[in-house]
């Protein structure tokens, strides 16, 4: 209506027909009865202010997509998009709801379950309504979240909630049946490969900033968590199979972290060991060939003085270290060994690695 130059409200309800103008947002006269219908509903037309926005066009698959999300948060709605100028109709309807809408963001997706559902109405008028399924991959998560209808991209109390329920109820259920003896399985670990659609209904919600791209409603994170927790724990009871392939999947996703931990780290203590340049108290050989080189490791600098004075320089290379370098046994973790400038120098003289 802000953004209309004119817009036109028809609306049929209990055998009257109401109409009202709005020009430039403000009302031209008060709603009024201007006859009488035997339908209902509600048709608004309006022709967009150009002082304000660019352009005229709109786009049919961008108002597609809007609309398809639409059908599927509200099943008992039905809305038909048509485009006279080139008869272009789609109608957008599907009473299976937001689980209809989670099996058409995973359409062609290989997946270890079907989708698990819930839904709960509030005394206050609230509706919460979550729908979500595993895909047979390695990838993010994908999560929609709606408060209202308005997409919140950013997530919010609603989203925080739902992850905060399955990672309790996954872990416990991990703990109770014994399933892991390895690295902790966390929230990323559980939402790896997680597809969900999260839409709740709630009076007067308080977004973060002016896009409502998230929910600030501190009493919705409780209420979800809660919600969810207990209905989850209850699938999981009915449905072992499901909660046990989710549960495999989270604790593989664990393990799979904890190996790419490992490998960087191994990299990284790679590449301490394998420095290009060789240490810069060694007195290097001319030789190249290992098996006709020699390495005298003396003790001081003293000492390699006279060490360098007396060499063959040919194949003979000196390279001196301080003494009583570094108690190995003592020594906490592999890191403080190997990051040891003495140790270091005498690795990269070598040239040998760790094992």
């Amino acid at each position: 209506n802000a953004l209309s130059e004119t817009l036109f409200l028809d609306i049929d309800q209990k055998g009257n027909h109401f109409r009202q103008v709005y020009h430039k947002g403000i009302p031209e006269a008060p709603l009024a009865i201007t006859g009488t219908s035997e339908i209902t509903g509600t048709s608004i037309r309006f022709y967009p202010d150009l002082t304000i926005m660019e352009t005229d066009a709109f786009s049919f698959d961008v108002l597609a997509h809007r609309f398809r999300e639409l059908g599927y948060l509200n099943p008992a709605l039905t809305i038909i998009l048509r485009e006279e100028e080139t008869l272009r109709e789609e109608v957008f309807h599907d009473e299976g709801g937001i689980r209809s809408f989670l099996l058409f963001v995973n359409e062609n997706k290989r997946t270890i379950h079907d989708p698990l559902t819930f839904r709960k109405s509030f005394d206050n008028g609230s509706t919460f309504e979550i729908s979500f399924q595993y895909q047979d991959t390695t990838d993010a998560e994908t999560l929609l979240s709606y408060v209202n209808n308005i997409p919140t991209r950013e997530g919010g109390t609603h989203v925080r909630g739902f992850r905060a329920a399955l990672t309790r109820v996954v872990n416990r259920f991990i703990k109770d049946k014994n399933l892991n003896k390895g690295e902790e399985v966390r929230g990323e670990d559980i939402r790896e490969g997680l597809s969900a659609i999260v839409s709740i209904k709630i009076p007067n919600p308080q977004f973060e900033g002016q896009t409502k791209a998230k929910l600030g409603s501190s009493w919705v994170s409780g209420a979800m968590e809660t919600f969810l927790a207990e209905a989850l724990e209850d699938a999981f009871e009915k449905q072992g199979t499901v909660a046990r392939a989710i549960a495999d999947k989270a604790i593989l996703s664990a393990q799979a972290r904890e190996a790419a931990r490992k490998a960087r780290e191994l990299t990284k203590r790679k590449n301490v060991l394998e420095g290009s340049n060789l240490p810069g108290k060694l007195a290097d050989c001319q030789e190249n060939d290992p098996a006709k080189s020699e390495l005298y490791i003396v003790e001081g600098d003293s000492a390699g003085g006279s060490a360098k004075q007396g060499r063959d320089r040919r194949f003979q290379a000196i390279l001196p270290l301080k003494g009583k370098i570094l108690n190995v046994e003592k020594s906490k973790g592999v890191e403080k060994f190997i990051t040891h400038d003495e140790v270091r120098a005498l690795i990269t003289a070598v040239g040998c690695g760790l094992g």
